[in-house]
């Protein structure tokens, strides 16, 4: 079988049949797997963690990703910290008005925070495959990064991540609950 490179979009072999991208679907797993295998500590009554500490941060879901909350049976709609998550239409990846003062709010509260991070998380609803949802999740994480630069907030204090579908917050098949589902959610971290 060869492959032959198909523009931005990857490969495909000999055929046409795309070839399947499993660098990212393998990093998941082993993320996962890893921490899985990880040991529960005990609370000490010491704050710890990444966001451990930060002014503003409640105790639930504070500083805590997607991943972690699914983990942890804790994931849903509002839990996640000082910023406000934002959402996407069907298929795009574009800041819609309504969000763009979501986001104004974010960096403000970013900016009076300053020793704060954010991690930026691009999430999809269940539809299309694997490797666009990843790809579309990717878009989305930036373009809330690139608009959260463009108010002001440092670029290094911004990083990105895509879970595609894998973590959806509603499992009801029907535009409501997609709806949900096509977020950028924010993680504060100190």
């Amino acid at each position: 079988m060869t492959r032959v490179r198909l523009g931005r979009g990857g490969w495909v072999n000999s055929i046409g049949a795309p070839v399947v991208r499993i660098g990212a679907a393998a990093m998941l797993c082993a993320a996962l797997a890893l921490s899985g295998c990880a040991s529960k500590q005990p609370a000490t009554g010491a704050e710890t963690g990444a966001g451990a500490g930060a002014p503003g941060l409640g105790e639930e879901g504070a500083g805590k990703s997607s991943l972690q909350q699914f983990q942890q049976g804790t994931l849903s709609p509002g839990t996640g910290g000082p910023l406000t998550d934002i959402h996407f239409d069907y298929d795009e990846f574009t800041i819609r008005a309504q969000d763009g003062e979501i986001l104004r709010t974010d960096a403000r509260w970013l900016e009076q925070h300053a020793a704060n991070r954010v991690q930026v998380e691009g999430h999809c609803d269940e539809r299309g495959s694997e490797e666009y949802n990843i790809a579309l999740g990717a878009k989305r994480a930036q373009a809330a990064k690139e608009y959260l630069i463009t108010l002001g907030v440092a670029g290094d204090r911004v990083s990105t991540i895509s879970y595609g579908k894998e973590l959806p917050l509603c499992t009801e098949h029907e535009e409501s609950c997609w709806a949900q589902n096509r977020r950028a959610h924010f993680v504060v971290s100190k």
